[in-house]
């Protein structure tokens, strides 16, 4: 019997093997070169101002609250407004430079919840991670104005959100079919090896303001102010460098971009098609009791839908997950509420959203093996569990 896994890569196999052969036969697999190509591509893509090419999703959300903090003199101890709704690299990147996570409960989207968020600013508040979870946007607009108001910045934790984009006016904004990130202080991609856009591992760090970019590409190269390429691509390999702050190993390399830059091209074709499975579930569990479906508001936002996830309201989500095993079907769980974790149970029960919804969410298959006769399957199997 077929096995269906929650996701799964595709890779254009050919077609990178020949981007990467062009790296191997140069003689360049680390940073510059395919990096630059693969950044100017994404800001072609997204029309954000500023890309870097990291080497993971987690090192960008640690990079930016680094970067800012020393920006702006935020001292030990200050707070950094989170989600527990998350993949643990999130708040992790908090501790990481010694800040304090505060968890804002979720929203019917599994984004932060406006309200929660409001009551949650004190004067120690710098900044708001948002995590767009599954590709959903939630009331990211809304927040906007309410980080700008209070002087907040926006950290967009777009892991999720390669290819989401804003299609509607909003709050009097005039947007046209505009990628997500715009209107952040600085938007962290991820192209893990199961996002909408696979690598092997990989991110894009894309900051508002060029002086930040700029600090960043220093930073990635561990406080080096020239980079390796430039250094050796312009005549003789310029050997002389200085270094005057404490930087990271954080930059991609040119092996992860060939993967980047081919699959790219296919980004919105294969959106697309994640969108017809979300449209084929919708339409085969929308009469289902006992469920609730996870969606981002249709209005406003053009979700990547990177996860389709459902809600289990009246039976056992773990013994659900049990009798789907049995008929060879593998969904997912995103994610466990951060708070139940040793390391953060200090602020456990402060998101009662976050964790009833923790114990009842299944992400059901989707990627772009995934048949439509895989989704009767699924559809059918689950009705099944829930009708017993």
């Amino acid at each position: 019997m077929k096995k269906i896994n929650v996701l799964k890569p595709k890779f254009r196999t050919k077609e990178i093997l020949s981007e990467i052969e062009e790296c191997l036969d140069r003689g360049w697999t680390g940073m510059g070169y395919k990096t630059e190509l693969f950044e100017e591509a994404w800001k072609d893509y997204t029309n954000l101002p500023n890309a870097h090419f990291i080497s993971s999703n987690t090192v960008g959300l640690h990079l930016a609250l680094n970067i800012f903090k020393k920006k702006y003199n935020w001292t030990d101890g200050d707070e950094i407004i989170t989600t527990p709704l998350t993949f643990i690299s999130t708040n992790h990147a908090i501790k990481y430079e010694n800040l304090t996570p505060v968890f804002a409960d979720v929203d019917e989207y599994l984004c932060i919840d406006i309200e929660d968020f409001k009551k949650k600013i004190t004067p120690k508040t710098k900044a708001l991670i948002y995590v767009g979870i599954g590709g959903n946007c939630g009331d990211l607009q809304s927040i906007k104005y309410i980080c700008e108001k209070h002087n907040i910045k926006l950290i967009l934790d777009a892991a999720h959100m390669a290819g989401t984009s804003i299609i509607k006016n909003h709050h009097g904004v005039a947007f046209t079919d505009e990628h997500v990130g715009q209107h952040a202080d600085v938007t962290v991609f991820s192209f893990q090896a199961v996002k909408n856009l696979p690598t092997a591992d990989s991110g894009m760090i894309c900051f508002k303001d060029s002086e930040d970019d700029k600090k960043a590409r220093k930073l990635t190269w561990l406080g080096i102010d020239k980079d390796t390429f430039n250094r050796s691509s312009k005549g003789s390999y310029k050997w002389k460098y200085n270094v005057d702050e404490l930087g990271f190993k954080y930059h991609g390399n040119s092996i992860m971009a060939s993967i980047g830059l081919v699959q790219l091209k296919y980004l919105e074709e294969d959106n697309n098609r994640r969108r017809e499975i979300t449209t084929l579930y919708d339409e085969k569990l929308k009469d289902l009791k006992g469920i609730k479906i996870i969606k981002d508001n249709p209005n406003i936002y053009k979700s990547s839908r990177h996860l389709y996830q459902i809600r289990i309201l009246e039976k056992d989500r773990d013994s659900i997950m049990n009798k789907f095993y049995e008929k060879n079907i593998f969904p997912g769980v995103h994610y466990i509420d951060n708070t139940e974790y040793d390391l953060y149970k200090e602020y456990n029960g402060n998101c009662p959203n976050a964790s009833q919804y923790s114990k009842e969410l299944i992400t059901l298959p989707i990627h772009l093996d995934i048949s439509n006769e895989d989704i009767t399957y699924i559809t059918n199997t689950l009705k099944s569990i829930i009708n017993e």
